[in-house]
Parts: structure tokens; sequence; C-alpha cells
């Protein structure tokens, strides 16, 4: 009986095709089509019309990630709504729909295929995680300009002929680094005031970044302390890395497996397999990129500090380096799921055979 009135609650399905300032609304029900309109980019607007013109009906909606984020799948989940956030590659489109594209046919597309039950919905954030996910990435920002500004106080003094001591001739600037470049002077005012502007914003932005990973680190602390120092408790991740992890990642027990978790960063290959031959493409390019970068350069890391990681290494060795290293990636990220799912501490060298003597 209970059954019979599950599939008698009648349903429709609501595609939208989200942008800044409107929605696009293709609705359906399971018997019919409705109709295709635009409106206001408000959430209580679609809710308000959908309450008038289908009282006591199941709602499924569905629409692509992009520049808008989470905000209204939160709205409409709080009103038991099913909802699924869809990366915009896995939506199926025909050759037609190269030649021919608006909202309209986007947003009706979307609502064919969601009552088709074809579509892959991706994991939707909460509020507080999805702030603390914006403050990683304004972090990898900061990162991306304080290389630019390094690059132009040397691309100035390259320009003007002055040469850099041998001493501070690298990517690390020290200290008496600064002290040098404060103490040059041009042979006008106008130089001395060019430079000394790029030294301010080197110092702002530096203080910047440093302040955002301590302020990341505080924020694990106080609110992800088990996972925070499991994940620490891995050879090549530091405070900053695992903070990164909880940011890109969340709660990694959602997963189900370590393939799940490595397809998430992006540590597998492309495969192409037809016709019996079977060709690879090389890392897959769906990924979270800077994560995927972090966790390359922790396996550096990695191979010097744990010796079991130092024999995987060398056991593929006379390979491509990048290849090798990647593979060593994929096997911290395996680590870093077990570590989590176990919430046991990751212990060096625990797996390795004593040599007896």
């Amino acid at each position: 009986m209970q059954l019979q009135d599950a599939f008698s609650i009648p349903k429709i399905f609501i595609g939208l095709d989200i942008h800044k300032k409107s929605w696009t609304v293709s609705i359906q029900t399971d018997l019919f089509f409705h109709k295709t309109y635009s409106m206001p980019s408000n959430a209580e607007d679609l809710y308000q019309y959908v309450e008038r013109t289908f009282p006591n009906h199941a709602v499924d909606l569905v629409y692509e990630a992009g520049c808008c984020g989470f905000s209204a799948a939160r709205y409409f989940l709080n009103l038991g709504w099913n909802v699924l956030v869809v990366n915009p590659s896995d939506v199926k489109t025909g050759d037609k729909e190269r030649y021919q594209k608006t909202d309209a046919l986007d947003s009706k597309n979307l609502s064919n295929q969601l009552k088709s039950g074809v579509l892959k919905g991706i994991f939707i954030p909460t509020e507080e995680h999805e702030q603390f996910m914006t403050l990683a990435r304004h972090r990898t920002q900061v990162t991306k300009k304080l290389r630019q500004t390094k690059s132009h106080i040397k691309s100035m003094l390259l320009f003007h002929g002055i040469k850099i001591p041998e001493e501070f001739d690298n990517s690390n600037w020290t200290i008496a680094f600064i002290a040098w470049l404060e103490e040059i002077k041009f042979s006008t005012s106008c130089g001395d005031l060019a430079l000394q502007g790029k030294i301010r914003m080197f110092k702002f932005i530096k203080s910047e970044y440093l302040e955002i990973a301590n302020q990341m680190r505080a924020y694990c602390r106080k609110n992800n302390k088990k996972d925070y120092n499991l994940l620490k408790s891995i050879p090549g991740i530091g405070g900053y890395l695992a903070s990164v992890i909880l940011a890109e990642c969340g709660d990694l027990r959602r997963f189900n497996n370590e393939g799940q978790f490595s397809s998430f960063i992006g540590l597998v290959p492309g495969i192409y397999n037809s016709g019996g031959s079977e060709k690879c493409l090389g890392i897959t390019p769906r990924s979270r990129s800077q994560l995927r970068s972090y966790l390359v350069e922790a396996a550096w890391i990695a191979i010097r500090k744990d010796t079991e990681m130092q024999n995987y290494y060398r056991k593929h060795q006379g390979k491509n380096v990048k290849s090798v290293i990647i593979k060593v990636a994929h096997k911290m990220a395996r680590r870093i799921l077990s570590v989590i799912k176990t919430e046991t501490p990751y212990q060096i060298n625990r797996n390795l055979v004593p040599i007896i003597q």
C-alpha cells in the first residue's frame, strides 16, 4: 500500500539555466510538459510559483554548477525539494546544440534529462564548508599575486641594468635581500618612487600570504582538530596542506573508496579503449587542480622522509619521472583516506619487513 502511494504522488521536474540577473526555467510534470519562461534570479519567486501552480507535488530540480555557487541549491533543499547540481561537462548534448544554443533550450534539456534519470549530481557543500573553501582559494590567488610582484621587481631591476648580488639571486627572498632593495637609489626620484611602491606592495601581499595560512590552520585546530591532526601524521603533509585538504574535500568520510577520492582529486589516468586497443591519455584534466598540485609537491617531501615511499619510488625508477611522482601522490591519497576512515594516525615505516642480521 505504501509503495502504491509513493508512485501516486504527482511530480514535477524543473531545469534551471542560472545567470547573474535572470533564470530560465523549464517545468514538466510526470505526464506533460508545462512551459519554459524567464524570471529574475530570485529563489523565493520560483518557490511561490511552484506552490501556486503545482500544490502537493514532489519537486525535482537541477542546474549546472557555475559562478552562482550552491546557495540556490541549499535554499531548495531546505524546502524539501530533491536538488541536483551537475557538472556542465556531464550534461549530454547532441550535434544540433552546437549550432542552436539558447538558455531556453539548455533548461529544457536539463529538465528532460532529469526526468529520464540520467543525470548524476556533484557534492553540494554546506555554507560553512563553502566559505572555508573560498578562504583557501583566496590564499591561492594571493600566492599568484606574490609571485607576480616578485617578478615585477626583478624585471624592473633587469630593465634598468641593476644586477642582483649572487647571494640574493634566488627564489628565497630574505630580510637581507629586502633591505638591499630598499637601499637602491635611482638617478631620479621617479625610479625611487616606482621601486619603493613595488616593495610596499610586496610586503603587504607577503603579510596577507602568511596571515591567511595561519588563519586556516587556526580554523582547523578549532573546528576539525581530529581530522587535522590525523592528516598531519602523514609524512609530507604539514599544517597548511592539511587545512587545504579539509577545505577542498570537506568530510573525507563521504568517499566510499580510494578510487572515488583519487578521481575527485584528479590522480587517475585518462583511458581510451576501443576495438581491443587501449591508449592512456595521461592524467585526467578533471581535477581539483590546486590540491593535486600540492599533493605532487608533498610527494617529493614524503620520499625524503619515509623509507617505504623511497622504496616505492625506487621500484619505478627508469620510468618517466613525472609519471612516477604521480604514482607516489596517488599512494599518498590512499594514505589520506585511510587515516581518516580508520581514525588512526599514520605510522612511518610500519609495513617494512625488518632486516635480520
